[in-house]
């Protein structure tokens, strides 16, 4: 078997309510999601989701090769790129060919990906997180309700921008899930928006009242100092890590010891996420991968040792994408089809040209002047 070629095409996921965090917001609810399928000589094809701008430039390194040797034609990709291709777009895109190479394997194993990584059954458990900083507070709690339905116990906030208005939004959700657990676990995200000093002020203020789980990149992601003097201050714990692109940019962190949680973002692919897991391993440290479409990087997740939980932000799937598994008992049920379990109708997808992105101006991934900045941390997000 040989990879012969690639096509892309894009879909839309509709998340039917404003998204974001303290960074920005999403006002359509809709969102772009670029997909990979990479053919081979024998007419099967592996699908990869997320952003691979950069694509042509990594392809020579696996054109031709045969797709099962997943791990080598990963650092073959590295190497090809080498002297700038370890962070950004560029790892984004192999991150994602990693992630139809997988695919592609386990199709020609005729088994689902967790089985072929050898996990023992396909559930992951989960928390809820539902990019939820734009809601009301009426909104956001009929969003949980439905999240508790399919038998959540621990739910993440985005905030980080009023410590009052935050109290007010977990005591209101923790109520939701109460129906599942006399202590829900609670979690806060404030996506690198603040200082240190910032973080240990508000997470102290928050858990006079609040028994948080952790609070996630609260610093920028590289801040390792930052990180550690948070983690020695607070009683949460801190976990960080989706934005680190490749395993050498945990190791201030490590070195430091200023993480409890290791994080990998799904979009990296699935030996990124494997490879986190084994060091964090190394360190007696859980992971947990972050939410993305389809949530892909779970089949990995069911077959580490160390996963904790993984991050589910919706529960339905983007437009044409037939997905094999299904949020319940509070996680995620892999099924059986071989793969990642994804099939794709493209006529549907051709016959609904939608617009959405994630980058937009006020969107939640283009960081506000005062980030960071801010004297008192209700401010406004963006300058006028």
């Amino acid at each position: 078997m040989k990879i012969t070629g690639w096509r892309t095409l894009t879909t839309w996921h509709h998340w039917e309510r404003p998204i974001g965090d303290v960074n920005g917001t999403i006002e359509s609810g809709v969102t772009e999601v670029p997909i990979l399928m990479l053919e081979t000589d024998e007419g099967i094809t592996g699908i990869g989701l997320g952003g691979h701008a950069d694509i042509e430039r990594v392809f020579p390194a696996i054109e031709g090769e045969d797709p099962r040797a997943v791990t080598a034609l990963y650092d073959r990709m590295l190497a090809w790129v080498f002297k700038s291709g370890h962070a950004g777009s560029t790892f984004g895109a192999i991150g994602v060919v990693d992630m139809a190479l997988w695919d592609l394997k386990a199709k020609c194993a005729g088994e689902p990906l967790w089985r072929q990584l050898g996990a023992r059954r396909g559930f992951v458990p989960g928390y809820a997180s539902g990019l939820d900083y734009p809601l009301s507070l009426d909104a956001l709690v009929a969003l949980h309700q439905r999240f508790a339905e399919r038998g959540f116990s621990a739910f993440k906030l985005k905030g980080g921008l009023d410590v009052e208005q935050d109290r007010q939004r977990f005591t209101a959700v923790r109520e939701v899930y109460l129906r599942n657990t006399p202590s829900p676990v609670m979690m806060l995200d404030v996506n690198e928006s603040m200082n240190s000093k910032q973080a240990v002020r508000y997470i102290n203020r928050l858990q006079e009242t609040l028994d948080l789980s952790w609070i996630e990149e609260p610093v920028r992601r590289w801040d390792a100092t930052g990180h550690a003097a948070i983690r020695q201050q607070i009683s949460c714990a801190v976990a960080t890590g989706e934005n680190l692109t490749g395993i050498e940019q945990y190791l201030p962190l490590l070195k430091e010891q200023a993480v409890d949680v290791l994080q990998a973002g799904m979009c990296w692919g699935i030996t990124h996420f494997l490879r986190v897991a084994n060091l964090a391993q190394a360190f007696n440290l859980p992971v947990s991968p972050v939410g993305y479409n389809a949530n892909p990087v779970a089949h990995a997740a069911a077959a580490v040792a160390n996963h904790l939980s993984c991050e589910v932000q919706d529960l339905n799937f983007p437009l044409g994408l037939q997905v094999d598994q299904r949020i319940e008992n509070g996680g995620i049920l892999l099924g059986d089809e071989p793969g990642l379990g994804i099939s794709i109708d493209e006529t549907a997808i051709q016959s609904q040209q939608d617009k959405g992105s994630w980058t937009i101006a006020r969107g939640p991934h283009v960081r506000p002047e005062r980030a960071g900045l801010r004297l008192t941390l209700q401010s406004p997000l963006r300058e006028q």
